[in-house]
């Protein structure tokens, strides 16, 4: 039974990945129970698990009716007391196994976007919440620059082959700011033209690679030229390190 991966869609641009076989599935911070149920429904398949990033409203509120629906599933999350209904908390380099689906996953701690973000990797293929993004990365909510730039450095890290299944559908506005940046990066530019495509027909633009990343997201290219000129053209400031560069870059984005 081989491994499958679906985008199942909640609200107005999240993903919750539900990975399955033709049985059993686990699903990715499923903010909204009722089209996990569904697609369980759908295709016949049993929820065994689930898999938290951090502890935002979009990312768990699903987690009390689908135990309700489900029963006795495994909920793997944050060391953060405020998530109910976790019963497996992880944490950095800690590895998880989802039987049913004969899949292992070690867990990164991520911190920036919030201070409990973890991250799942393995068989290639990365579940990052909202610390990655394609062309862009999370808002600052609770944790500093630095842990952010540090986190993203982490994940920048992996191969390059490695599948990026990040939470939203923000990629579009990601492309905007990012040209905003470097409007003559050739890359990003044809980036641009197939992920416009992909929505004019309302596909996903993910998943992403490692490997496309830091080709066009600007938030990976902080040690570049052309991202710290495009900083010192907007705020008029040099920047002396790879870290400031990246809290320049994100309150930019902030304010673009």
């Amino acid at each position: 039974m081989s491994l499958q991966i679906s985008a199942i869609k909640a609200f107005q641009d999240n993903y919750i990945w539900c990975l399955h076989n033709s049985s059993y599935c686990y699903v990715v911070d499923p903010g909204d129970a009722q089209p996990v149920i569904e697609f369980c429904q759908t295709h016949k398949l049993s929820l065994k698990g689930i898999l938290i990033t951090h502890h935002h409203w979009d990312h768990t509120n699903g987690l009390p009716e689908l135990v309700a629906t489900f029963g006795d599933i495994t909920i793997f999350g944050p060391h953060n007391p405020k998530i109910d209904l976790i019963n497996v908390r992880v944490g950095q380099g800690d590895n998880l196994n989802l039987p049913e689906l004969d899949l292992d996953f070690t867990v990164m701690e991520v911190p920036g976007h919030t201070l409990d973000h973890i991250a799942y990797y393995g068989l290639g293929r990365l579940f990052c919440g909202d610390t990655l993004f394609s062309a862009g990365c999370g808002r600052l909510f609770e944790g500093q620059p630095a842990q952010m730039h540090d986190s993203l450095s982490q994940l920048a890290a992996l191969p390059g082959d490695t599948l990026v299944y990040c939470t939203h559908e923000y990629t579009l506005a990601n492309i905007k700011f990012a040209l905003a940046v470097e409007p003559n990066n050739q890359a990003l530019l044809e980036y641009h033209q197939w992920a416009q495509a992909q929505r004019a027909t309302e596909r996903a633009t993910l998943p992403s690679s490692i490997t496309k990343e830091l080709a066009i997201n600007p938030f990976l290219r902080c040690q570049l030229d052309s991202v710290k000129q495009a900083l010192l053209d907007h705020r008029n400031t040099p920047f002396s390190t790879n870290e400031d560069t990246f809290a320049a870059l994100r309150r930019w984005k902030d304010e673009f």
